[in-house]
């Protein structure tokens, strides 16, 4: 019994370690503001929200900023977002 505890406790330890030095990835996503139709990127790692609060979330998180505004392009070229 001791030993199986002693394995648990070590593949815990080996998680915790990899979870630990894995780096952590923000993110972006794109925001539309109700009013004006414009569509912003918005930075996850930032703490806070969006002020004023009249917007929405309309996608999908992406790694790069890039890809946000790969994203942000689709949309205003199919008429989802106002420039």
């Amino acid at each position: 019994m001791r030993r199986i505890s002693m394995l648990c406790a070590a593949a815990c330890l080996a998680v915790t370690a990899f979870v630990a030095a894995s780096p952590a990835e923000a993110g972006y996503h794109l925001i539309r503001w109700q009013d004006t139709g414009y569509c912003q990127v918005w930075d996850e790692s930032i703490p806070t929200t969006p002020w004023p609060a009249g917007y929405a979330r309309v996608s999908a998180s992406v790694p790069t900023f890039v890809d946000a505004l790969a994203v942000k392009d689709h949309a205003l070229r199919h008429g989802h977002c106002t420039w």
